[in-house]
């Protein structure tokens, strides 16, 4: 259980995001939701965890923004009083071929994906470090390692998260914080949804269970990750996949 921890989610208003602040929420955690643009989905996404009656906090920014991120770390910590768990989600795709890809397209992505992750992580291990104690994780991928025909930036993006994970992993273990990251495989979401009958078929016919991921899935194996009987473990990533990649 989570019961009084506090904890920032990035890009926390659907799919991962959401289901992972709604796991934390449920086992009693305080938390802080960032999204980028969709104030919609934002003001759904507070409805639905004030409903487990725990402090829920909304912020609007761009994770890739250092000017931003600090002030939503420092807005998390004076708020909640503390900051106990980030979970690094954010994240967005910009699909084409290499060839076609734009140089904008390319660093759009890294800048969102993995220069988010880095701002968080960096003001969020300040706060860590002075109380001694916490837990970061990091969004991967499936990709990260086996690669994706269309994804150059998305996936050098999430093998970014892997690099990003074993170094921080050295730096603040002797601190008492762990970090991790999860690397999901063909999860239901609104990336998955957007695809053809066909490209969804022949993705779950690659899959050993023989079915798409949930984001609550997820969720839980984050919410261990982020409980005190995860203590031990650090500088792992976590294939979440259903045997994908098996």
């Amino acid at each position: 259980m989570l019961t009084g921890k506090k904890a920032i989610i990035t890009g926390g208003v659907r799919g991962i995001g959401l289901a992972c602040a709604e796991e934390f929420c449920r086992q009693g955690a305080d938390v802080m939701i960032t999204y980028h643009g969709n104030d919609e989905a934002a003001a759904a996404a507070e409805e639905k965890l004030k409903q487990y009656g725990t402090k829920v906090l909304v912020s609007k920014g761009d994770v890739a923004d250092d000017v931003y991120v600090k002030k939503a770390v420092a807005d998390a910590a004076k708020e909640l009083g503390a900051v106990d768990i980030l979970v690094n989600n954010a994240g967005i795709t910009k699909d084409k071929l290499m060839m076609r890809m734009s140089y904008q397209d390319f660093m759009d992505v890294i800048n969102t994906n993995l220069a988010g992750a880095f701002n968080f992580s960096k003001y969020v291990s300040r706060y860590m470090m002075k109380q001694r104690s916490g837990r970061i994780i990091n969004l991967s991928s499936i990709t990260a390692t086996k690669g994706n025909a269309g994804q150059a930036n998305y996936c050098a993006s999430k093998a970014g998260i892997i690099g990003l994970t074993l170094s921080n992993a050295r730096e603040l273990g002797s601190r008492g914080i762990t970090v991790n990251a999860i690397a999901p495989g063909f999860i239901d979401t609104d990336m998955t949804a957007e695809l053809s009958e066909d490209l969804y078929k022949a993705a779950v016919d690659r899959i050993a269970l023989g079915r798409a991921g949930k984001p609550e899935e997820v969720a839980k194996l984050a919410a261990f990750l982020a409980s005190d009987d995860a203590a031990y473990i650090t500088g792992q990533v976590i294939g979440i996949d259903g045997g994908f990649t098996a």
